[in-house]
């Protein structure tokens, strides 16, 4: 299930090849969440552990025969009389309003953002009208945009979950390049059942079911696993095995309370839940540390500009003696520690990726947005999501003129950072009054032009200005 809206809000198709690009901060992520070291469950649905060295599982070359009949418990006819509100504890989409995963796809570092929207869909099956609940889906590939998509959400009455489509964009070269794996509940097939209300041991439910475009059924494997979590053990997690029919392959899945999908992966690839709020949510404002890693990936930033590397090396010497504190001051989200320790070392460079250390003025922004992002990243657990939103708007539109004026520069990154801008963009614009989002459209319509246009030099210009209408968003500090 993966995950464009009509149109999307990113710049026109072009045919074009993506390339990997900007250092990877997942090399030792990747290398990690392939040895097993995210919370999640092992593909024998036992519970899975930090420190654990099982890999993710292989895929079966010979995918198991669907499940009989009387194993199945999406063969009903739900009724849907108040659809919107989806608390099932393992899948709890109107209570989870944004989450974080991590891992790898091919060998390349994977980040996924899932956030609820403010919006729902009206989707009419076999006469009955069901308003659905939106998630928005967006995953970076190598921390450039992959794919995104809209997912349809309901819930019936007696609590389980349900799948009515998803609007998918796949991105090549920083545009949409085809729409493939979308479907509509009534137009292209039934809704599937993505989390029965109750699951036992044996119950089968198909998740997707779209005649010659994707099958996917789940077997329940195990019930009432123990799984690490981003902030400790977490109980009453399910494992289900998928069987990815018409790919040829099966998977095992874990879904924990208060996350849902938790971690999942065939072959090398993974996927693993970094964090998640309300669920994880801290009280007590941003700790003093985070703030201190803030303001010095800020500075790194100005002072590469400037060419101020005794200052520059100043900012990484705090920035790393805050995060020793933090790490020392009490438990954090594994996955999140690992990719701020990964972000802050590349920042330091080494001879393949250099930055401070080799007074690298783009490599050293460019780590300094990285580490910005990780920042982000473990503050979502202190601050509002809409707060966390805008600051992604300003990474994106910081990366966007470091990409524009890059010494090789590669218009498929602008038209990225574009389509990354208008996507976060539609988490919040419901959340600021006409006016100003009437003024950022403009300004997303600005970067629009001057990317389709590959007039880099106009884009620089056009992200500078974006920057001046959304800085003023985020609250005082």
């Amino acid at each position: 299930m993966r995950h464009h809206r009509e149109g999307g809000p990113g710049p026109v198709r072009r045919t074009s090849v993506r390339r990997a690009s900007r250092a990877l901060f997942g090399g030792c992520l990747a290398a990690v969440l392939a040895a097993g070291a995210c919370s999640g469950s092992g593909t024998d649905g036992s519970a899975g552990s930090s420190d654990s060295a099982t890999t993710a599982q292989q895929p079966d070359v010979s995918p198991q025969p669907t499940a009989p009949d009387s194993d199945r418990v999406d063969l009903g006819e739900p009724s849907f009389s108040d659809p919107t509100t989806i608390d099932n504890p393992l899948f709890p989409i109107t209570d989870l309003h944004s989450a974080l995963l991590l891992g790898n796809d091919g060998g390349h570092p994977l980040r996924i953002e899932t956030v609820l929207l403010p919006e729902s869909k009206v989707i009419e099956v076999d006469g009955q009208r069901v308003e659905t609940r939106t998630s928005q889906f967006v995953a970076y590939l190598d921390g450039r945009i992959h794919e995104v998509a809209l997912d349809w959400y309901a819930q019936d009455d007696d609590g389980a979950v349900w799948y009515f489509g998803e609007d998918v964009a796949n991105y090549e070269e920083g545009v949409v390049a085809d729409t493939e794996g979308s479907w509509v509940a009534g137009e292209d097939g039934p809704p599937g059942m993505i989390m029965p209300a109750h699951p036992r041991v044996g119950d089968a439910y198909r998740t997707e079911n779209i005649p010659g475009s994707v099958f996917e059924e789940v077997v329940v494997k195990t019930v009432d696993v123990t799984v690490d979590g981003p902030r400790g053990p977490v109980a009453g997690a399910m494992v289900g095995t998928e069987n990815h029919l018409l790919e040829g392959h099966y998977e095992d899945k874990t879904f924990a309370p208060g996350y849902g999908e938790f971690r999942s992966g065939v072959g090398g690839n993974l996927e693993a839940l970094a964090v998640a709020v309300p669920t994880d949510a801290v009280h007590g404002g941003v700790p003093a540390e985070l703030q201190t890693i803030s303001d010095g990936a800020d500075d790194i930033f100005e002072a590469a500009d400037a060419g101020n590397w005794n200052d520059a090396a100043a900012s990484l010497r705090a920035m790393n003696g805050a995060w020793a504190a933090h790490q020392a001051n009490g438990r954090m989200p594994p996955l999140l520690a690992v990719r701020m320790s990964t972000a802050l070392d590349a920042l330091a460079g080494d001879p393949l990726l250099p930055a401070v250390e080799a007074h690298n003025a783009e490599g050293s922004r460019n780590a300094a947005l990285d580490v910005a992002q990780a920042n982000l990243d473990l503050q979502l657990q202190y601050r509002p999501t809409t707060d966390i939103d805008v600051a992604r708007l300003q990474l994106w539109a910081r990366q966007l003129v470091v990409d524009a004026r890059s010494g090789e520069p590669d218009p498929g990154n602008v038209a990225g950072d574009v389509s990354s801008l208008g996507w976060v963009w539609d988490r919040i614009a419901q959340t600021v009054d006409d006016s100003t989002a009437d003024d950022v459209d403009a300004r997303l319509d600005d970067l629009r032009s001057a990317a389709d246009d590959e007039d880099l030099a106009a884009a620089a210009r056009a992200a500078a200005r974006f920057l001046d209408t959304v800085t003023p968003l985020l609250p005082a500090s």
